[in-house]
C-alpha cells in the first residue's frame, strides 16, 4: 500500500509564476496554480480559486440542482434510489458500489439517505462517496463540497489519522483505483476552516503512510501556521516534506522565510533564499522583497542594495513597502543620503511617497541636526496631500526639543489640537523637558499642570520635573512634588527614588537619603548601580571616603556589577577628598576588571594631585594618559595650567597652553582664565593683556573671573585707570560687578590715597544691594586709617557693630597704629584691650607696634593690607 501510494507518477506538476514584462510585485501573492492534468492521470487537475480554493464553503442552496438530477444511465439507479427499506451499511454501501461509474447518481442517492445514515455512524460510507466522486473529473469538485460541508466543518467526526486509515482501507476492500487526491483534498479542508491541529495530524498521517501532500496544500498549511505563529509546527512539516524529497516552489520559499523573520532569525532566513537559489527554484519578486526584508533586519545594507539591484536587472520593480522597508534601514544607520537617493528612485518607479517614509526622512534630518529640510519636507508633504499623522508630530516636537527650539514644538503640539489629534503624553513630556532644559519654568508647571488635571500625567511626567528639582537641590519642592504625585494615586518608579535620593545627597542630607534607600526596599524596589553610585557621590561630597567605600561594598555584596560611572565616582571622590594615591591604586584595580578610563578619570586624579601641590606626579599621570592612548582634552590642560601658575612654574604653564592649541582643542574662557590670573599674580600685565585679547581673538567673551583677575593686576601695580576702565566695559558688557571687584577697587583707590573715589565705588555698591563683607571693611579701615581719616573709620567700625560684624586683628592693628602714630596712646591701648575682650589674638604685627610705639607704626602701617 504505502508503496503504491508513493508512485512519483502520481505527483501533479505545476505551472510556475513568471513575469514576461515589468509589473509591479504584491507583497502578498496568490499560491502557485497546478498545470492542467495529464489525460493519462485521473487525479491530476487544474486547480482555480474558483474551484478547489473557494472563499466560503458552498452551501446546499448554492449546490448546482442539475448535479443532484439523476443522469445515469443504469435502468436499476431509479430503484436503487429510492428502496430504503433496509438501509443499513452494508446496503447503502452495496448501492453506491453499483453505481460507481455513475457519480452524480451516486451522489444524489448518499445525499436522499444522508440524514438516515448519520444513525448508522458509519464512516466508511462517506469515504466510499469519497472515492466515486474522485473518480471523476467532473465530480471533483463534490468531493471538497462534502469535506467542507458534511465534515471537516464541525466538531463531530472522527480523529484525522482514523479517517486517513478508513480511506485507505475502503480504497483497498472496494478496488478504487489509486488516487490522493482524496486525501490532499481532506488536508486542504482542515486548513482552510483553521482547524490547525487537525491539519497538522491529517499532513503527520499521509507523511507517515508515505502519501506526499502536494505543494499548493502544504503551502496552505504553512501559510496558515505562519500567520498563527506556530513557526516551530511550520518547521517540522517542512522538514518532513523536505525528508521525502519535496522541497517545494517559490510559494514555499517565500512563507518558510517569512517563519524566519518572524523568529527573529533574519540570517536564517538569507540562507533559506541562497540554497533556494542555488537549487535552480524559479523565484519571483514577493521573494525577493522578503529576503531584502532579512537583508535589512540582520542589518546587512550591502547585500539589500544587490538584491534590489538584481530585482530590477529581471524586470521587476520593486514595491513601494519594500522600498520603505530599505529607506527606512539606511536612515537607522544614519545614511541620509543613500536613503534620500532611494526615495528618489521609488518616485521614479511611480510609488508615490508615502507617510512613513516621510516621517522617517524628518527623523533622519533631525539627528543630523538639520531641523530646516525637516520641516521643509513636512511643509511638502501638506502640499501634496499627505496628512501628518501623530508620529509624524511626534519625531518634530521631540527633535525640536532637542535642539532647544521649545517655541517651534509647542507650535506644532498647538497645531496637532486643531487637525483633532489628540496628543500623547509622550508629547507632553517631551515639551516639559524641553521648557526646564531651556529655564521656561513657567511654561513647563502650566503644561505640566495640564497634564495633571486632565489626569494624563504618569509617573514619566513627574520624573521629569522631579529631576529638575533634584539636580538643582530645590529639595522643598521635590518633596512637594513627591507628595502631589503619590496623592494622584501614581506608584513612584526606582527612578523616582533615585531622583530623591539625589536630592538629599546634593542637599549634604545624608541619613534622609538611607531613609529613602530604606523605603525604596520596604516598597519591594530593587536598588540598582545609579541608586548606590548616587549615595556613594553624596558621602564622597562631605568628605566622607570610608562611607562611600562601605556603600561600594555593600552593592557588590548584593551582586550589583558597578558601572564605568560608579568606578569613575569613585576615582573622582577620592581624588577629591585628598586620597589621590589611593585612587590611582583603586584605577589600577578597576582597570584589572575590565574598566576602561576615560579622560574624566584621569582629569580627577590630575586635579587630586594639582590641588595637593605634587605637580610632577600630575604631570606624571598626565604622560601614562597619552600612553594609554587616551587624548586630554581642554580640562586636562586648564587643570595642568592652573597648577602650575599656583606652583610659579608660568614656563611649564604656557608651554601646556601651546600644546593645547597646537592639538586644534576648542579653547574655552576657563583655559585663558587660569594663565590670565597666573601672569596676574606675577605681575606681568603685559603677557596678562596678550592673553586677554587673544582670547577675544577666539571669538570668546571674557567673564566675571578673568575681569576679576585683571583689575587685581591692574591694581598690584598701580593702574587704577586701567583697573576702573576694565570695571566699566564689564558692566557695558552685562557681566554684574560682584562683591570682591568692588572691593578690589575701593583698595586699590585708597592706595591712591583717592577717597572720594573709593567712597563713590562703595556708594555704589551699597546702592546695588551688595552687602560688605568682612574683607571690604578691612580694606576701608585700613586705607581710612592710613590717611589719617579717624572719624570716618570709627564710623564704619560703627556700622560694623551694628549689623553684628566682629572687627578682626588687621582692622585693629590699623586703628592702633593710627593712634600711636597721632600720639593717642591711651586709645592705642585701649583698642589693644578691647582686642583682648573679644576674644582676639594679637599677631606679630601687634606685638611689633606695642613695643615700638609710634617710631615703629608708621612702617607698619605700609604693610597692612588684605585685599
Amino acid at each position: 500500500m504505502k508503496s503504491s501510494l508513493k508512485n512519483s507518477s502520481l505527483m501533479p506538476t505545476f505551472l510556475l509564476r513568471s513575469f514576461p514584462s515589468p509589473k509591479y510585485v504584491c507583497s502578498q501573492p496568490q499560491a502557485p496554480i497546478p498545470q492542467n492534468p495529464n489525460p493519462n492521470t485521473k487525479f491530476q487537475e487544474k486547480i482555480t480559486s474558483d474551484s478547489h480554493f473557494p472563499s466560503k464553503p458552498i452551501s446546499d442552496s448554492n449546490f448546482p440542482r442539475k448535479l443532484i438530477l439523476l443522469h445515469s444511465k443504469d435502468p436499476n439507479s431509479t430503484l436503487s434510489l429510492t428502496q430504503h427499506t433496509s438501509l443499513n451499511q452494508t446496503h447503502v454501501i452495496n448501492t453506491l458500489l453499483r453505481h460507481k461509474n455513475y457519480p452524480e447518481s451516486a451522489l444524489k442517492y448518499f445525499l436522499s439517505v444522508e440524514k438516515k445514515l448519520a444513525s448508522v455512524q458509519s464512516i466508511d460510507v462517506f469515504c466510499v462517496m469519497l472515492h466515486i466522486l474522485v473518480g471523476s473529473p467532473q465530480t471533483y469538485k463534490r468531493v471538497q463540497y462534502l469535506l467542507n460541508n458534511r465534515f471537516v466543518s464541525g466538531d463531530l467526526g472522527p480523529a484525522p489519522v482514523v479517517f486517513l486509515d478508513h480511506l485507505i482501507d475502503t480504497r483497498k476492500r472496494f478496488d478504487f483505483e489509486l488516487d490522493s487526491r482524496v486525501f490532499n483534498y481532506l488536508l486542504n479542508s482542515y486548513a482552510r476552516v483553521n482547524r490547525i491541529n487537525d491539519a497538522v495530524d491529517c499532513f503527520n498521517g499521509m507523511i507517515d503512510r508515505d502519501i506526499v501532500p502536494w505543494i499548493p496544500f502544504m503551502n496552505i498549511l504553512l501559510t496558515t501556521l505562519v500567520r498563527t505563529n506556530l513557526t516551530d509546527k511550520a518547521r517540522e512539516c517542512y522538514d518532513k516534506m523536505v525528508s521525502m524529497g519535496v522541497r517545494g516552489d517559490c510559494f514555499t520559499v517565500k512563507v518558510m522565510m517569512r517563519a524566519f523573520l518572524k523568529e527573529g532569525k533574519p540570517w536564517e532566513a538569507e540562507e533559506f533564499f541562497r540554497e533556494a537559489k542555488a537549487r535552480g527554484t524559479e523565484l519571483d519578486g514577493a521573494v525577493y522583497s522578503v529576503v531584502i526584508q532579512a537583508a535589512c533586519q540582520k542589518p546587512d545594507l550591502n547585500m539589500a542594495s544587490e538584491l534590489l539591484r538584481e530585482m530590477r536587472d529581471r524586470g521587476w520593480v520593486p514595491s513601494e513597502g519594500t522600498f520603505t522597508i530599505v529607506i527606512g534601514a539606511f536612515l537607522k544607520q544614519g545614511n541620509l543620503a543613500e536613503a534620500l537617493r532611494l526615495k528618489d528612485e521609488m518616485l521614479s518607479c511611480g510609488s508615490p511617497l508615502n507617510l512613513v517614509v516621510a516621517t522617517s526622512l524628518m527623523k533622519g534630518y533631525c539627528k543630523q541636526r538639520d531641523i530646516d529640510s525637516a520641516f521643509d519636507l513636512f511643509n511638502k508633504i501638506k502640499e501634496d496631500g499627505l496628512t501628518p499623522e501623530e508620529v509624524t508630530y511626534t519625531v518634530l516636537i521631540e527633535w525640536c526639543c532637542r535642539n532647544r527650539n521649545v517655541k517651534k514644538a509647542y507650535e506644532l503640539y498647538a497645531e496637532m489640537k486643531l487637525m483633532d489629534i489628540q496628543p500623547t503624553i509622550f508629547n507632553v513630556n517631551s515639551l516639559i523637558r524641553g521648557f526646564l532644559e531651556t529655564c521656561s519654568l513657567k511654561d513647563a508647571t502650566n503644561l505640566f499642570d495640564e497634564a495633571a488635571e486632565s489626569g494624563i500625567a504618569n509617573v514619566f511626567t513627574y520624573n521629569i520635573f522631579l529631576y529638575h528639582f533634584c539636580k538643582d537641590g530645590k529639595l522643598n519642592e521635590a518633596c512637594s512634588l513627591w507628595q502631589r504625585m503619590v496623592g494622584n494615586g501614581l506608584v513612584p518608579s526606582i527612578v523616582s527614588y533615585n531622583h530623591m535620593i539625589l536630592a538629599y545627597c546634593r542637599a549634604g542630607s545624608m541619613d534622609m537619603a538611607h531613609n529613602v534607600f530604606s523605603e525604596m526596599l520596604e516598597r519591594g524596589f530593587k536598588p540598582n548601580v545609579i541608586t548606590y553610585s548616587t549615595l556613594m557621590d553624596g558621602h564622597f561630597s562631605k568628605g566622607d571616603a570610608e562611607q562611600a567605600l562601605g556603600v561600594f561594598d555593600e552593592m557588590v555584596g548584593v551582586h550589583i556589577a558597578p558601572s564605568d560611572f560608579t568606578f569613575n565616582i569613585i576615582i573622582n571622590g577620592l581624588s577629591k577628598v585628598g586620597h589621590t594615591s589611593e585612587a590611582r591604586d583603586m584605577l589600577k584595580t578597576f582597570v584589572d576588571k575590565g574598566f576602561i578610563p576615560i579622560c574624566m578619570t584621569y582629569n580627577s586624579i590630575i586635579n587630586g594631585l594639582v590641588k595637593g601641590g605634587a605637580m610632577n606626579s600630575a604631570l606624571g599621570v598626565y604622560r601614562e594618559m597619552c600612553e594609554s592612548g587616551i587624548s586630554p582634552n581642554v580640562v586636562t590642560y586648564t587643570t595642568l595650567v592652573n597648577g602650575f601658575c599656583k606652583s610659579n612654574n608660568m614656563d611649564l604653564a604656557l608651554k601646556m597652553h601651546y600644546e593645547m592649541k597646537s592639538k586644534g582643542l576648542q579653547l574655552d574662557v576657563p583655559a585663558f582664565s587660569a594663565l590670565i590670573d597666573g601672569f596676574c599674580k606675577k605681575r606681568d600685565m603685559v603677557r596678562a593683556c596678550e592673553l586677554f585679547s587673544e582670547l577675544q581673538q577666539f571669538g570668546l567673551s571674557p567673564n566675571k573671573i578673568v575681569y576679576s583677575s585683571m583689575i587685581s593686576g591692574f591694581r598690584n601695580v598701580n593702574n587704577m585707570e586701567a583697573a576702573n576702565d576694565l570695571q566699566k566695559k564689564m558692566i557695558k558688557e552685562g557681566i554684574p560687578c560682584d562683591l570682591q571687584i568692588y572691593t578690589t577697587l575701593i583698595d586699590g583707590f585708597l592706595r591712591e590715597g583717592k577717597l572720594l573715589s573709593a567712597s563713590d565705588l562703595y556708594s555704589e555698591m551699597l546702592a546695588k544691594g551688595i552687602v560688605p563683607d568682612l574683607v571690604t571693611y578691612t580694606v576701608l579701615l585700613n586705607g581710612l586709617c592710613k590717611k589719617g581719616q579717624l572719624e570716618n573709620a570709627y564710623n564704619i567700625l560703627d556700622e560694623m557693630n551694628r549689623k553684628g560684624i566682629t572687627p578682626n586683628v588687621l582692622i585693629y592693628n590699623a586703628l592702633i597704629a593710627r593712634h600711636f602714630k597721632e600720639g593717642n596712646l591711651e586709645e592705642a591701648l585701649r583698642l589693644h584691650n578691647e582686642m583682648l575682650d573679644r576674644g582676639l589674638v594679637p599677631d606679630d604685627t601687634t606685638y611689633d607696634i606695642l613695643v615700638n610705639g609710634k617710631a615703629k607704626a608708621e612702617s607698619s602701617l605700609s604693610g597692612v593690607s588684605c585685599a
